[in-house]
């Protein structure tokens, strides 16, 4: 049977040839096609086979005779430091709804406002700014729970009181979010504490207690 490039005679008897590079072309688009290349592994599985491939070369090199003790603590850094970078993109960062779940008052017990404030001031003066934004972001949610703002609730996220409270006091909603976020970036520790932070939460407590209810329309008012 011919191949690519040799010469065919046809029935009449003439001569047909078929060029090589014409072949190589054709051939060339038909294995581009996606149906060869469905059980391809992906771009990502190719990562982590190379990301695999360097961790068992360096473990490998790590194990291997006449190895110095310098050069294997520079192996056995390196491994650590891809391991960790394999796990950091294959996983991601930790999702910040994962860490926002528990309720902005934590463990401790039922406690006023004003409790929660004076804790917040004495850990303040201490420069102890991270457990002075917990205490001032939790008096400023039982405020709104003893004003009736807020429903008491156990469990409630700084996140879910925020959304609450914003929709009984919308002038001040974006603020509301913006001390939340602040709570749970530094409570759950992605961000350092600082006073500016503290003061922060602190005047957002002092202007949403001076803040009146935006009452919702009686049903079945005027049209």
């Amino acid at each position: 049977m011919p191949t690519w490039g040799e010469i065919v005679v046809l029935a009449s008897g003439a001569p047909v040839t078929t060029p090589r590079d014409a072949a190589r072309e054709a051939a060339r688009d038909e294995l581009v096609k996606a149906d060869y290349h469905r059980h391809d592994p992906s771009i990502q599985e190719r990562i982590i086979d190379w990301i695999m491939e360097r961790i068992n070369d360096a473990l490998n090199a790590l194990a291997g005779g006449g190895t110095s003790g310098a050069t294997g603590l520079v192996l056995f850094l390196v491994v650590a430091l891809v391991i960790g970078a394999a796990l950091w993109w294959r996983l991601g960062a930790p999702k910040r709804a994962a860490r926002t779940d528990l309720g902005v008052f934590g463990g401790t017990g039922p406690r006023s406002a004003a409790e929660h404030r004076a804790d917040a001031e004495r850990h303040a003066a201490a420069g102890l700014w991270a457990e002075a934004v917990r205490e001032q972001m939790r008096a400023l949610v039982r405020d709104l729970e003893e004003r009736a703002l807020l429903d008491p609730r156990p469990g409630r996220t700084a996140d879910e009181a925020a959304a609450e409270a914003g929709r009984a006091l919308p002038e001040h909603a974006a603020a509301l979010t913006a001390a939340a976020r602040t709570f749970d970036d530094i409570a759950y520790g992605e961000r350092t504490a600082d006073q500016a932070a503290y003061q922060l939460l602190r005047d957002l407590d002092r202007t949403l207690g001076r803040a009146r209810p935006v009452l919702a329309p009686a049903a079945g008012g005027a049209a």
